[in-house]
């Protein structure tokens, strides 16, 4: 074994990464909020950050905002990993990951309201949740679980899907997020060719505890 030790951050690294945590955590929430065209200034307030700290860690709002947007999903990403890693079937595993992202709405509500606010773009993003759903939906139809022809179109229906349950759950208040989200989940796998039987299967299954997990959102 190696003999090297993992530096440890000085106290100026860690003034930083608390400065930098604290101005991603005012972003997420003027973000969640719809409140894009605030200034500077009232977000570095919001962070109880002077202005000129601001600038070391960040060269525009619009920097810190795709940072702030960058950190939700990361964190949304490793979560769902670390749940669902003893999962082999791709199948499985999209289902599993789909079914908690619907219980994520209601769990987390301001990254939910983020998520939201990216709209289609989450799509298209080489973070959080798009990723991830993408290679199961390849490896699932790869395995002949999935009868998909277009893996894009496949992640379009099923990220277009998942934004409208997180609308409708959120214009929705009362609404049974763990069944409404089992049912859309059940759908689209009937989409991707799936049985009844086994898409029946696959959304009843027992799920990890969300709660005991529940930390996406570093800076959140």
């Amino acid at each position: 074994m190696s003999d090297r030790q993992i530096p440890v951050p000085n106290r100026l690294e860690r003034q930083k990464q608390r400065t930098r945590a604290a101005l991603l955590r005012a972003a997420q929430e003027f973000i969640a909020a719809g409140k894009l065209n605030a200034p500077i200034l009232e977000i570095t307030q919001a962070a109880d950050i002077g202005m000129g700290s601001f600038y070391n860690h960040f060269g525009s709002k619009e920097e810190l905002f795709a940072a702030a947007v960058a950190d939700v999903l990361d964190a949304q990403g490793e979560l769902l990993d670390r749940l669902t890693e003893s999962l082999s079937d791709p199948a499985e595993r999209f289902a599993c990951r789909y079914r908690l992202c619907g219980r994520l709405f209601r769990l987390q509500p301001q990254e939910s309201r983020i998520m939201l606010s990216i709209g289609v773009s989450l799509l298209s993003s080489d973070r959080g949740l798009a990723p991830r759903a993408k290679r199961d939906i390849v490896a699932a139809s790869e395995a002949g679980r999935f009868q998909v022809d277009d893996p894009d179109i496949a992640l379009a229906i099923a990220g277009g899907a998942l934004l409208g349950l997180g609308q409708l759950l959120l214009d929705q208040p009362d609404r049974d997020d763990a069944q409404t989200a089992d049912d859309v989940t059940r759908d689209v796998l009937r989409m991707f060719g799936v049985t009844a039987k086994r898409a029946e299967r696959l959304t009843t299954q027992a799920l990890p505890d969300l709660t005991s997990g529940n930390d996406a959102g570093s800076a959140a």
